[in-house]
């Protein structure tokens, strides 16, 4: 039984690295060249570790293969062709994930499904986000983030003007750019917050409020981030706001993030307890 068991395993690798061998190398390739996307390697670790914390349910959960199970494969299969047919690599990534859903109902049943979708489901965030909706979302971004650190600025007693997402100083313009606007730090803080909500004790609203606040949270400290580079442009010089300075303050703001959605974990827990 194990050695059949194990048979299909192998088969089952084998047919999906033959299928997705080159959406995988290609997802690999943008984990590896693209910063935005950098946390890509971590996330199917994290989505096993998921698998491994809840082991002692799945134990308990009866084997019921379904055959409903292939027409999620077979649906999985018709979106990677569409992706291919259109050369769009979003489609043929997240039919892996589809295909995967359909193969855990076809050998273990809904049961195990139902038990391991949150870390199937965790995997969408390995998937680079099309270029057209990373724009829509990332520019508008950069206009809020530069509107409310160019009016942080002005209470702080510096000069400013605004000029879209410019910030003109009376010595230095800084740009928000892409990278500035807090996008990069917003997918990297959900990713790391859906898994730890997803990994404590609390009931299933405070994990979903726990793992929304990433938003905000990557928000506010991204306009705190701007204020101070602002400040220190105009105090000490322009060449703060590039170089080493810059990309510091870039991961402490990020540290300063997971703090504060650990201090809401604690709320949250004290809370539960009353």
């Amino acid at each position: 039984m194990k050695k059949h068991i194990l048979f299909q395993a192998v088969l089952f690798i084998l047919a999906f690295g033959f299928l997705y061998h080159k959406a995988i190398i290609q997802l690999v390739s943008d984990w590896s060249t693209d910063p935005n996307f950098s946390h890509g390697f971590l996330i199917p670790l994290v989505s096993l570790y998921m698998i491994w914390h809840r082991q002692h349910i799945i134990r308990e959960i009866p084997v019921r293969p379904s055959v409903n199970g292939i027409y999620i494969i077979l649906l999985g299969m018709l979106v990677h062709i569409a992706g291919n047919v259109g050369s769009e690599l979003f489609l043929m990534r997240f039919s892996m994930i589809i295909t995967l859903a359909g193969v855990i109902i076809y050998y273990w049943g809904m049961s195990m499904f139902n038990a391991l979708i949150v870390p199937v489901c965790y995997l969408i965030m390995m998937i680079p986000i099309p270029a057209i909706i990373w724009s829509k979302v990332a520019f508008p971004l950069q206009l809020f983030a530069a509107k409310i650190s160019s009016e942080a600025i002005s209470m702080i007693g510096i000069p400013v003007f605004r000029e879209g997402n410019i910030l003109h100083l009376s010595n230095t313009s800084l740009e928000v750019i892409d990278a500035c606007s807090g996008i990069r730090s917003l997918t990297s803080l959900l990713a790391l917050t859906g898994a730890f909500a997803f990994l404590t004790s609390l009931n299933m609203w405070k994990k979903w409020v726990l793992f929304i606040s990433a938003i905000p949270i990557a928000v506010a400290v991204n306009v705190v981030r701007l204020t101070i580079t602002g400040a220190m442009a105009a105090w000490v010089g322009p060449e703060t706001a590039h170089g080493f300075l810059h990309d510091i303050s870039g991961m402490i703001i990020f540290g300063t993030a997971l703090i504060l959605v650990y201090l809401l974990f604690i709320c949250l827990t004290k809370i539960a307890q009353r």
